[in-house]
C-alpha cells in the first residue's frame, strides 16, 4: 500500500498497485479506496448524502450559467432584432454588408475557444475567468450603439465574438466536471435552455424598446437596444463573481465531506481521477489526444451538421416577417417557437438521462427539422410556413442538447483531452454561420428555397454521422465486453472502485 504524499489529495486517495495484469494489459494494474468519510457510510446514507450534494450544486451553479448563456445569446444575436428597428437604413448598410456583419463574429468566435478551453482547463477558476470575460463581451456589445457606419459595426461584431467565444464552451466544460454522465445531459439542457430563452424574449424585449423607446434622448430603438442589454450584461457578470463555484478540488463553499463525495462520484463514475491540479493539465498534450481521436471528429460533423441546419435561427425575425407582419407582430412571433423548443429540450434530455440512451434522442427531433425545412420551402401559405416555423427551432434544438452532452460521454478523460474537444467540436459547428448570413438576403424571401436546402442537406448529414458514430460505439463496448483494451476506457477492475470498475466503463450509444 502507497500513500500519495506529493499532491493536497493525501485525506482523498489510498492507492494500491497490483502487479495483476488483465489479458492486454502491459501496465501494472492500479486501483483505488474511498476516500476515508465516504468509505465508512452505508449505501442509504451515501444515496441520501449524495442527493444532497446534487440539489446544492444545482442551486449554486446553474440559476447564475443560465442567467449569464441569456445574456451571452442576447448579446451576439440582438442584431437580428436590431435590423428590424432601423440598423440597417440609419448605418447604410448595402448589399451584403449586415450579412457580413453577422457573419465576422462567429470568426472571432472560432478562434478563441480552443485557447479559451485549455487556459481554463490550466488555472483551474471559472468563477473568476467565465465573469471576466462576460463583462468585456458586455462593454463591447454596449459600444455596438455607438457605431457609426459599416467598418465600425464591422470591427465592433469581430471582436465580441472573440470575446464571447470563451463562453459556451467553458460551460459545458465546467459542467462535465461536476456531474456524472447521467446527470450531465439534463445540465446541459439546462444550460442550452438560456439560448432558447434568449431567443423567445429577444423578440419580445425588442418590441417593448422599440415601441417605447425609440427616439429617446436622440437615439434610435437599435442603439437602446444594445446600451440596456450590455448594461445588463455587465451587472449580473459582477454578481457572478460571488455566486459561481470553481472545479470541486477548488471550491470554497463544500465541506470536507462534500469536497471528498463531488471528486469521489465523478471518479467512479469513468474509473478514473478528473481534474487534480494545474500542473497536470497542458495544452498541447490535451489538443493531441482529442485531435487523434476519431470519435472527436465524427461528434465534430454531428455538430457541425446540427448548427448548420440550425443557421435560420440567425435570422428568425426576417424570416418570420416574411409572413406579412409588421415590425412589433413579426418580433412578437418569433417567441412561440423558441418557447415550444424548451419544452421539447427539456423532455428529450430528461429522457435520455433516464435511459441512458443518445443516438435516437438526437436523430429522431432532427427528422421533424428536415420536414420544416422542406414545407417551409414549399409554399407560401401563411398557416403552413407559421407551422414549418414553430418546428424548425424544436427540431434542430430538441436534440442538439443532448449531442452536446454526447462529447462528453463519448470523450470523458483525462479533462485536458475534453476541454480541447468540447472547444474544437464548437468552434467548427458555429463556422457555419460564416457563410450561412449570406443566405438569407431579403430577395431570397419568402421561401428561401437555398437556405432550406442547405439546411435538410446538413441535419441529413448529422443523422448519418450520428449513425457511424453509434456503429463504433457499439463495436467498442463489445471489445470491452470481451476485456479487450480501449483507449480511455478502464477495464474491469481497474481504477477507481465503482460502477466503471465493477463492470468496466461502457459508451452510452
Amino acid at each position: 500500500m502507497a500513500f500519495d504524499t506529493n499532491t493536497d489529495d493525501n485525506k482523498l486517495t489510498i492507492e494500491h498497485v497490483s502487479n495483476t495484469s488483465i489479458d492486454h494489459a502491459q501496465t501494472p494494474r492500479r486501483t483505488r479506496e474511498a476516500p476515508p468519510l465516504v468509505r465508512d457510510w452505508s449505501f442509504e446514507e451515501r444515496q441520501r448524502r449524495e442527493l444532497a450534494l446534487v440539489r446544492k450544486i444545482d442551486f449554486r451553479l446553474l440559476p447564475m450559467i443560465i442567467i449569464m448563456y441569456i445574456m451571452n445569446y442576447l448579446d451576439r444575436n440582438n442584431i437580428a432584432s436590431a435590423r428590424l428597428a432601423g440598423l440597417e437604413k440609419d448605418l447604410g448598410l448595402v448589399g451584403t454588408e449586415y450579412q457580413t456583419c453577422v457573419s465576422i463574429l462567429f470568426v472571432g468566435y472560432l478562434l478563441m475557444q480552443i485557447p479559451s478551453n485549455l487556459f481554463l482547463n490550466k488555472i483551474g477558476k471559472p468563477a473568476l475567468y467565465l465573469p471576466t470575460v462576460m463583462i468585456i463581451w458586455g462593454i463591447i456589445s454596449a459600444a455596438t450603439a455607438g457605431t457609426q457606419n459599416f467598418g465600425g459595426l464591422l470591427a465592433v461584431r469581430f471582436f465580441l465574438g472573440f470575446v464571447e467565444a470563451a463562453y459556451f464552451p467553458g460551460c459545458l466544460f465546467f459542467l462535465s466536471s461536476w456531474y456524472t454522465r447521467k446527470e450531465l445531459g439534463f445540465r446541459t439542457a439546462m444550460l442550452y435552455s438560456g439560448s432558447l430563452i434568449s431567443g423567445a424574449f429577444s423578440g419580445l424585449i425588442a418590441a417593448g424598446i422599440t415601441s417605447g423607446l425609440n427616439g429617446a434622448r436622440g437615439l434610435l430603438a437599435w442603439r437602446w437596444l444594445f446600451i440596456i442589454e450590455g448594461s445588463v450584461t455587465v451587472v449580473i457578470a459582477f454578481a457572478a463573481f460571488f455566486l459561481l463555484p470553481n472545479f470541486p478540488r477548488t471550491t470554497t463553499w463544500l465541506t470536507e465531506e462534500e469536497r471528498q463525495l463531488a471528486i469521489w462520484r465523478l471518479d467512479e463514475d469513468i474509473g478514473e481521477d478528473d481534474w487534480i491540479g494545474s500542473k497536470e493539465q497542458t495544452f498541447f498534450h490535451g489538443m493531441k489526444l482529442a485531435f487523434l481521436d476519431i470519435k472527436m471528429w465524427i461528434l465534430m460533423v454531428i455538430l457541425f451538421g446540427i448548427v448548420a441546419s440550425g443557421t435560420v435561427t440567425n435570422f428568425f425575425p426576417t424570416v418570420v416577417q416574411t409572413l406579412g407582419y409588421g415590425n412589433i407582430d413579426s418580433l412578437l412571433l418569433t417567441a412561440p417557437p423558441y418557447i415550444l423548443a424548451v419544452i421539447t429540450a427539456f423532455a428529450n434530455s430528461y429522457h435520455a438521462g433516464r435511459t441512458g440512451e443518445r443516438y435516437f434522442h438526437i436523430t429522431l427531433p432532427l427528422y421533424v427539422a428536415v420536414f420544416a425545412y422542406i414545407l417551409a420551402a414549399a409554399t407560401t401559405n401563411t398557416a403552413p410556413r407559421y407551422v414549418a416555423m414553430m418546428l424548425m427551432v424544436p427540431g434542430v434544438y430538441t436534440g442538439y442538447v443532448v449531442a452536446l452532452g454526447w462529447i462528453s460521454n463519448t470523450l470523458p478523460r483525462p479533462p485536458a483531452k475534453r476541454a480541447a474537444a468540447l472547444a474544437a467540436i464548437n468552434a467548427v459547428s458555429n463556422a457555419s454561420s460564416i457563410y450561412a448570413s449570406y443566405m438569407y438576403p431579403k430577395s431570397a424571401g419568402p421561401r428561401y428555397v437555398v437556405a432550406m436546402s442547405v439546411n435538410c442537406a446538413t441535419a441529413f448529414i448529422a443523422i448519418c454521422a450520428a449513425t457511424v458514430l453509434r456503429f463504433i460505439l457499439v463495436r467498442l463496448n463489445k471489445k470491452l465486453d470481451r476485456g479487450e483494451v480501449v483507449e480511455g476506457a478502464v477495464a474491469i477492475g481497474e481504477g477507481v472502485p465503482g460502477e466503471a470498475s465493477k463492470k468496466g466503463f461502457r459508451f452510452l450509444l
